[in-house]
This record gives C-alpha cells, sequence and structure tokens, in this order.
C-alpha cells in the first residue's frame, strides 16, 4: 500500500501563510498586552513599531494624565442683550460650549455609553473583552472593530485638539498604529485613576464632534433640535449619539439622513440591550419621524439675526472694544482668538427696548432707501455703558442695488466711528467745551459780552470768512443772536460771536484740550493736524472738527454725571469659561471737571430746550419742543448745524441717559441736509430719551454754586 505524499505547497503561498501566521501571532501577542498587559505597555511599542517612531513625543504623552483631567478645547463665546437672555451673536471657531452632566439628559448619557462602549461602567479604561472581540472579528476578516472605550477616545480628542503639541505629535495621536493604542490605553488607564466616571463622560461629550459643524453636546443638541442638553428626547439623544461614528457622513443635515436613522436604531437596540431602556420603548422611539429644528448658531456680528440686524453696529462696536483690552491678551490678535475660542459669557448694556425706540426714530426721519442718515447713540451717565446704536442702515455684507452702492446694506461704524469711518461735524454743540473751559477758569455764567452780528478774531483768517486778513465768525440770525448776552442765553440762542469771544478769553488750546478730556476723538487727519497746534483753532467752538454720535453723547453723559467721564462701555458682565467675573466688565471712570463747573455747565444748557435755569436766566432756546416730550423731567442738550447746513445736530441729557444723533449723508459730504430736518432730528433724539427714560422716576440736576452762576 502506498502512502499518498501529501501536495507541497506553492512556495508563494506557503510564505504568505507564514506572515499571515506571524501577523497573527503578533496581534495576538498585541491583544495580549491590551487586554491585561497595559503595565508592560511602556515598552511594547518600541519593539513592536521600530524603536524611533514610537518614541517620538513620548516624553510628553508622558505627562499628559494632568492635562488630559482639566482639557481646554476651544469654545465659543455667547454675547447676550442686557437681559442677559437675549441672544445676540457667538463667536467661535469650533461651535462648542461645555456644560456639566447635570445639564445633559440622563437619556443622552446613557445613548452615548449603549452607542460607544456598553461596558463603560464595568472597566477601568481598557476593556478586555471588547479587544479580545475585536482581535477575533479581525483575524476572521470580519467588520474591522477598535475596540477603543469611552475613556480613550476621551484621550484620543484631547490629544487631537491640544494646542501645545508639536505637528509630529498630533499626527501620532491620530496614526493607526499599534504604539498609538497603547499609549492610548495606558493614559486611559492612568486617568480613571484620577477621574470618575461621571467626570469622564461628561469631558467626553463636552469634547466629542457631532457633525454639522457642532463640537460637544451643547452645541450639538441646539444644531439639530433647537434645545439644550436637558431637554432630549430618547429619540434625540439615540439619533445624536448614533453620529459619533462618522460625524459627517451620517448626519441628517448634510450627510447622509438614512445612514444617520439606521445609526438611530442601531443605539436604541443597543439601549435595550443595556436595559436602560424597555424594547417597547426602543420600537415607539424607532417609530418616532425626525423632526430636526436646526439651530445654526450665529458667527461674528454680521450673522446677528436679520430681524435684528441693526444690532450688528453695537456688535462691531463691542468687537473693536475687546480687541483693545489687555485683560484679554498682549496684542489685537490674541484679543480675537480669545473671543473666538475662550468660551466667554458675555452680556451686554446694549437694551433692546432703547435700541428699537432710536432704530424707530432714526427710521422716521430717513428710511432705509435714503441716501441721508440718522445714526443715533444713547449711553448712561456714571458708567459709560451704551444703550442704543442705530441707524436707518442694515448691517450686512449683503450686495447694495446699482443705483445706490453704499446703502441699505453697510458694515461701515457709522454711529461709533473708526476704521474708515472718521465722523461727522456736529457744530455749536462743540460749543459746550468752551463753556466748560470758561467756567473752569472762574469765569461765571453771567460773563457779558456784547455779541456783535460778525466778530473780528485774533486768529488770521482769508476767503469769505476774514475781515483784513483775521478770521471773522458770523451770526447766523442776527437779529434773535446779536447784543448782550451770558452763558445762559449766548448757549440758549447759540450765539456764534459770543462763544468765539469766549474761546478767545481762556485760549482754543484749553478748549480743545476740555473735548479731549470729556473723549472726543480726532480720528481725521486734518483734526489731529490742528489739535497739535490748538492756539490757532479758533474755529473749534463752532464744531468744525468731526466726531461721532457715540462720542459726542458719552462726553455730554459726562456732563450730567457731574462731570466724572467714563469710557465708552458695551458691557455689564463677562464671565470665563470657568464661570469667574472678569474685571474689564467694570466701568473705567475719573472725574475730569469739578462738579460745580459741570453743575453750572448743565444750568445753562437746560436754555436750549425750553427748560428755565435755577436762576431763572433763559430767554430763548433753539429745540424748545424737546422739554414738552420729556415734560416733567429736568432735560438739557444742545443743537449743532455745520457749515451751509450740511449736518444736523442735537444731544440731549437727563442724569439717567444721554443721547446724540446727527444727520448726515456719511457718503456724500457735499449733500447738505438742509436746516428744515433739524426739528425732526431733536425729536428723534428726545423721543428715544422718553422711550428709555419710561416708568423711571425724574431725577433732578444739582445746581450750581451762586459763585459760579453769578461770579
Amino acid at each position: 500500500m502506498r502512502l499518498r505524499r501529501r501536495p507541497r505547497p506553492h512556495p508563494r503561498k506557503g510564505r504568505k501563510r507564514g506572515v499571515r501566521f506571524l501577523l497573527g501571532l503578533l496581534r495576538l501577542l498585541l491583544c495580549g498586552v491590551l487586554a491585561g498587559l497595559v503595565v508592560a505597555a511602556g515598552a511594547m511599542p518600541l519593539a513592536m513599531a521600530g524603536g524611533g517612531a514610537a518614541k517620538a513625543g513620548t516624553d510628553t504623552w508622558e505627562n499628559l494624565p494632568t492635562e488630559l483631567s482639566t482639557p481646554k478645547p476651544a469654545q465659543a463665546t455667547y454675547v447676550y442683550a442686557s437681559d442677559g437672555k437675549t441672544l445676540i451673536t457667538t463667536f467661535y471657531d469650533e461651535n462648542r460650549r461645555e456644560v456639566g452632566l447635570a445639564q445633559i439628559s440622563k437619556l443622552m448619557q446613557q445613548a452615548v455609553v449603549a452607542a460607544e462602549d456598553t461596558r463603560f461602567y464595568q472597566h477601568h479604561g481598557v476593556d478586555a473583552r471588547g479587544v479580545f472581540r475585536a482581535f477575533v472579528s479581525n483575524s476572521r476578516g470580519g467588520a474591522q472593530q477598535g475596540a477603543s472605550t469611552l475613556t480613550m477616545q476621551y484621550v484620543r480628542n484631547v490629544l487631537k485638539n491640544d494646542s501645545s503639541l508639536t505637528p509630529q505629535q498630533h499626527l501620532d495621536a491620530l496614526s493607526d498604529t499599534p504604539a498609538r493604542k497603547l499609549r492610548e490605553m495606558k493614559l486611559a488607564m492612568a486617568l480613571e485613576k484620577r477621574m470618575s466616571k461621571g467626570e469622564i463622560l461628561q469631558q467626553y461629550l463636552n469634547i466629542a464632534y457631532f457633525g454639522a459643524g457642532a463640537y460637544g453636546i451643547y452645541a450639538a443638541s441646539q444644531t439639530y433640535f433647537g434645545k439644550n442638553p436637558s431637554e432630549l428626547t430618547l429619540p434625540e439623544a439615540a439619533l445624536l449619539a448614533g453620529l459619533l461614528q462618522s460625524p459627517d457622513a451620517d448626519n441628517p443635515i448634510s450627510g447622509d439622513r438614512n445612514a444617520a436613522m439606521h445609526r438611530r436604531e442601531y443605539t436604541l437596540d443597543a439601549m435595550a440591550k443595556m436595559k436602560v431602556i424597555t424594547p417597547e420603548a426602543a420600537a415607539a422611539a424607532k417609530a418616532t419621524e425626525l423632526k430636526l429644528t436646526e439651530g445654526n448658531l450665529p458667527n461674528d456680528c454680521t450673522a446677528v439675526p436679520k430681524e435684528h440686524n441693526d444690532w450688528g453696529f453695537f456688535c462691531d462696536y463691542f468687537r473693536l472694544w475687546w480687541n483693545n483690552q489687555p485683560e484679554f491678551g498682549a496684542t489685537p490678535t490674541d484679543r480675537d482668538e480669545a473671543l473666538r475660542t475662550g468660551g466667554y459669557n458675555i452680556v451686554t448694556s446694549l437694551d433692546p427696548n432703547i435700541q428699537a425706540a432710536a432704530l424707530s426714530q432714526s427710521l422716521g426721519v430717513y428710511g432705509y432707501g435714503n441716501a441721508r442718515s440718522l445714526p443715533l447713540a444713547a449711553v448712561a451717565p456714571g458708567s459709560g455703558r451704551i444703550l442704543a446704536m442705530a441707524v436707518n442702515r442694515h448691517y450686512s455684507l449683503e450686495a447694495n442695488p446699482p443705483q445706490h452702492p453704499n446703502y441699505p446694506n453697510t458694515v461701515n461704524q457709522l454711529v461709533a466711528g473708526g476704521r474708515n469711518v472718521a465722523g461727522y461735524q456736529a457744530g455749536s454743540t462743540f460749543k459746550m467745551f468752551t463753556m466748560l473751559t470758561a467756567l473752569e477758569n472762574n469765569l461765571p455764567l453771567n460773563t457779558h459780552f456784547k455779541a456783535p452780528a460778525r466778530l473780528v478774531t485774533i486768529w488770521p483768517g482769508s476767503g469769505n470768512g476774514s475781515c483784513g486778513g483775521r478770521w471773522c465768525p458770523a451770526n447766523e440770525s442776527p437779529s434773535w443772536m446779536d447784543g448782550d448776552r451770558t452763558m445762559w442765553n449766548g448757549f440758549g440762542r447759540s450765539v456764534n460771536t459770543y462763544f468765539v469771544w469766549l474761546e478767545q478769553q481762556v485760549g482754543a488750546r484749553k478748549v480743545v484740550e476740555m473735548a479731549q478730556r470729556l473723549g472726543i476723538t480726532f480720528r481725521a487727519a486734518e483734526d489731529a493736524t490742528m489739535a497739535a497746534k490748538a492756539d490757532q483753532w479758533g474755529s473749534f467752538t463752532l464744531g468744525v472738527a468731526s466726531t461721532t454720535p457715540l462720542d459726542l453723547a458719552n462726553a455730554y453723559a459726562a456732563v450730567a454725571a457731574g462731570g466724572v467721564y467714563c469710557q465708552p462701555l458695551p458691557v455689564l458682565s463677562i464671565t470665563d469659561s470657568d464661570g469667574k467675573p472678569v474685571d474689564a466688565a467694570g466701568p473705567k471712570c475719573r472725574q475730569v471737571v469739578d462738579p460745580d463747573v459741570a453743575a453750572a455747565a448743565t444750568d445753562a444748557a437746560r436754555c436750549p430746550v425750553g427748560k428755565s435755569s435755577v436762576y431763572s436766566k433763559c430767554d430763548g432756546g433753539t429745540a424748545e419742543a424737546v422739554s414738552g416730550i420729556l415734560a416733567g423731567r429736568p432735560v438739557a442738550g444742545k443743537t449743532g448745524s455745520s457749515e451751509y447746513n450740511a449736518t444736523e445736530t442735537f444731544v440731549g441729557f437727563t442724569p439717567q441717559i444721554a443721547a446724540a444723533g446727527i444727520a448726515v449723508n456719511a457718503d456724500n459730504p457735499n449733500d447738505q441736509v438742509g436746516g428744515g430736518i433739524s426739528n425732526s432730528v431733536n425729536s428723534a433724539v428726545a423721543q428715544t430719551m422718553a422711550a428709555a427714560l419710561r416708568g423711571q422716576p425724574a431725577k433732578n440736576f444739582p445746581a450750581p454754586s451762586r459763585a459760579r452762576a453769578m461770579g
């Protein structure tokens, strides 16, 4: 009987089987290490991955458990109106906001565990059963399994987002190698000794990516369902948990909706198998129609909700202010990054009701389709907090019609100035700075001067406004303005020659310096040049320098506050991502004018608006209708007309609010708005103030001393 010889295998086939055997043995050895011998994990990568490659970054990774327990991923900054509830916008690179585990529904917690790591509460960072199951499935050529626990996934996410790692270390953190797996496992086990399961689950839910640009469970809940994570239902929680495996491919907004539904079913089945829900609850949830309420989180000022895009001008100013605050970084770039990644919670000073009133009044003068505009600003005296910033424009990057390319959409800062906006001439409102300077230099309110129709000054001049080589300004209405005047009726009737004469008495430089003390900023190059040689700037008192409604309102707010100037402030409170308050939110104020000087100037400022001074010295005003609009309240203010009525301005104040508006064609200074619009401007500012003060008690201005008034 002949023995049959077994066929000799083909040499190549034999080699392939040998390789597969060795690889299987290698995987088995690795599996053993992963399953229970993680004590030796520090040495295994070198033996298995070739020494030097696995060594890259090891020292850094060894020290990461401390960072893992307190990660600082990028978080969105939320910006609210003054009520602390109305969202203006958010700023972010990654749409993420951290929340505590108590703010995440129990169903969501259970769904994530069921979908990603059913033995999460049994293992210690590495699941030996899961590793063995993955090894068997992968060896048999089945669906590839990774055996990553939630803790290991969390470790990977933290490393992926850690800005302190080098590019190579980031690659190591994401590379599909045994070395990377072993590092994750070693760190996961170390982490579980330091953190509780609840802490790990909370951190995982805050750092995981859920697709559609949503990082963390808060952003995911808002993005897909427009609700907080504490409110998630079972079908919603199961859907979100199912997205974690393939967040971009499977998400129902921009990815595969059917795949998202299949993943939802998988999660519900896993929850039922874990017995955290009943099979009946799983079936009912599967039958629930998927209803998305996409809550696309706005990003930056141009993303302010369309129905409130007028808030964009305030938002724009807030961002300019933020980038000037050293508390948020050494440079504007650092501060901007902090805004987009720091997870701040900001309650601004913007009052939606006052803002609505200001916008309504601005639109009542000029509509959205008008080339001319009426920017308005309102400020709280004593704090500098900005209550409203409105203009008849949409804050938007959308294209304008060809016939008027500059409106109604713009992102130019028409209310506060800055960047390419220097401001507008505000005319006689600058007489306030001359009056304050005179009072400060011991000239009382009853300083008399027989104001002529035209005054020949000490300053050189040429052209139509000169007399014998000297600048000689004139009164607009000689019959009403000329004659014996004091600061009371000179201010009330807006007598040019009286205030130019007064400026001569104290010196133009002092008047310019007073304006600067009160926050008037010279953004135009020609104004900055004149300010540098202020002794020659005789026309300054007539408001020839460009300013903005915000600067002007805030300067008069300092007078209303008894000479206390406060920097314009767009916030009420700022808390960082840990809930700690930030000092930058506090008012920055200083006494810049003697309180009695401010009280005296206020007394004269009651004359233009038809009120009586404490000493009953008013006898005519340029905006007397204002007293009727603010009936029963002490109010003061001043009108201003620039040359040829190119602009018309009014600024008013009470002890509780100061507001200013300037009618102007911001794009064409040759388009004069005309004196006929002045009453409408006066009314618009006064009506805004009245709306802001509705329901508030009337407060009186302090009376000036007799010496300051009468000398």
